[in-house]
């Protein structure tokens, strides 16, 4: 891309930069919620969302334990500390993914049963919840500079042109994020309802 409009104009150098990084972590938090939506593969991600308490506080699963993905339909979970398998397997088992852990006393194997044409359904859906909600995520920061970007017009910092082209450079940089994140959706979407 050429050299950005709003970054070569002085009052509006700082807010492309927080625009920006606003919009990519919100891209970067759907991939990341997006690797926990299940396909029929077994997946270590599947468990990124799984909180245990330990010791008095919540704590993520991958700090708790040793999460392997040995074969495609199970999933094994060894914790750092035997004494916390109990409440790992309880919060495996409580999470809305549907999986059934078994302990035997030293590792906790998860079975992943193949998806049901509901339960695919029912991911996607859930996909297409996620999508929305970083799409909205995204227009929040749109919203956000477009108002900076008046008041700096109004302040006098810019000149209307100035103004008319940052507001279409933050219309495209909104729209560029969100297809990166539809791409992203349709693709995961696409493993979701696969058979293997």
């Amino acid at each position: 891309m050429a050299q950005s409009t709003m970054a070569a104009v002085a009052a509006l150098k700082d807010t492309y930069g927080q625009l920006k990084s606003r919009m990519e972590k919100a891209v970067e938090d759907f991939r990341r919620e997006m690797a926990g939506v299940r396909t029929g593969r077994a997946s270590v991600h599947m468990l990124d969302n799984v909180q245990i308490e330990y010791y008095g506080s919540m704590m993520p699963l991958n700090q708790v334990a040793q999460v392997h993905a040995p074969e495609a339909q199970l999933i094994t979970v060894q914790p750092f500390d035997p004494t916390s398998l109990p409440g790992i397997e309880k919060a495996i088992r409580s999470s809305e993914l549907g999986l059934n852990p078994m302990n035997d006393g030293k590792i906790i194997r998860v079975p992943v049963p193949p998806l049901t044409e509901e339960r695919r359904k029912d991911m996607v859906k859930h996909l297409h919840r996620l999508l929305e909600d970083h799409r909205t995520a995204v227009r929040n920061v749109r919203r956000d500079g477009n108002e900076a970007i008046k008041k700096a017009l109004k302040d006098k910092k810019i000149t209307e042109d100035e103004e008319r082209r940052s507001l279409e450079e933050i219309q495209k940089l909104t729209d560029d994020e969100i297809k990166k994140m539809e791409e992203m959706s349709k693709v995961k979407e696409k493993e979701v309802l696969e058979l293997k």
